[in-house]
């Protein structure tokens, strides 16, 4: 989608009450255009959240630029802080950079930063890292979220052989003291823990567990204007045709509404039904 087209979407979005825009991918900031996107998203609409998420490696070079624009949130992807098993994950050596770039961040006073990683069987999921992480996040105020690793389309042997269940971080969680803590009017999927003695919070995303999908309250854009109901659907409805004039925003918030009608009560990955991602970058996990 061109940034006209996706300001009129914002548009369409905020007529229908939407509180809350995540730009993600794959890597948002790739786009040469994304500032503009950003700043036009921050002043022209009526969203009260613009958030974003991000794998970070240009994270020490925006951090103020994120920070001028008022940028409401950002998620980061850090699956370890152990820098060699960083490395080993992702390919990139970038983790002292990220890392550079939440200071930067923390100096300048932004609010709300959170840490994504994929819970990995034998790579992340020992006592040992769940400790790095509540030592990162006894002194740094940034939510800590293990996310439950799901199936796709084309990453089955690699699921088979790395997916465990998140259980065993809640498990760690009860065990040192975390309390539950209530789901806010416009929060995701996370299930939080909080403890009077850190900074920072910690939370779970357990898409395999009973009732996931039962407060979910979320639509997802493509980058090529599909509209997609559910991240594991079997089925998206292109908008995109609808977003070529200013005048058209009643048809798009009609569509939108005749779409959510359909919007299922849960997705299938227990019976390992993936939809139609073949991977979560495909949709914007």
């Amino acid at each position: 989608m061109s940034a006209d087209e996706i300001s009129r979407l914002v548009s369409g979005l905020s007529k229908l009450g939407v509180r809350k825009i995540r730009l993600t991918g794959g890597e948002p900031t790739v786009r040469k255009d994304f500032f503009d996107i950003l700043k036009n998203m921050k002043q022209n609409s009526n969203i009260p959240k613009i958030t974003m998420t991000t794998n970070g490696y240009q994270l020490n070079k925006i951090a103020k630029q994120l920070h001028d624009v008022e940028l409401d949130g950002i998620n980061i992807s850090i699956d370890s802080l152990n820098r060699e098993t960083f490395r080993n994950l992702t390919g990139h050596d970038r983790l002292p950079e990220i890392l550079e770039g939440i200071k930067t961040l923390q100096k300048l006073d932004f609010k709300n930063i959170k840490v994504n990683a994929v819970l990995l069987k034998g790579i992340n999921d020992s006592e040992k890292d769940f400790e790095a992480f509540a030592n990162f996040v006894e002194n740094n105020k940034i939510d800590f979220r293990f996310i439950e690793l799901m199936e796709t389309g084309d990453n089955s042997d690699f699921f088979k052989k790395n997916h465990v269940s998140t259980k065993f971080f809640k498990d760690y969680l009860e065990k040192n003291k975390w309390v539950y803590q209530t789901h806010g009017k416009d929060a995701g999927p996370s299930i939080n823990y909080i403890n009077p003695e850190f900074k920072g919070k910690f939370g779970l995303i357990a898409p395999y567990s009973k009732d996931f999908c039962k407060t979910c309250n979320r639509l997802r854009i493509t980058a090529r204007g599909d509209l997609r109901l559910c991240l594991f659907g079997n089925t998206g409805t292109s908008i995109r045709h609808l977003l070529q004039s200013d005048n058209q925003k009643d048809e798009l918030v009609d569509l939108i509404i005749s779409q959510l009608r359909l919007k299922k009560e849960s997705h299938h990955l227990e019976l390992g039904d993936t939809g139609i991602t073949p991977n979560l970058s495909s949709t914007g996990g």
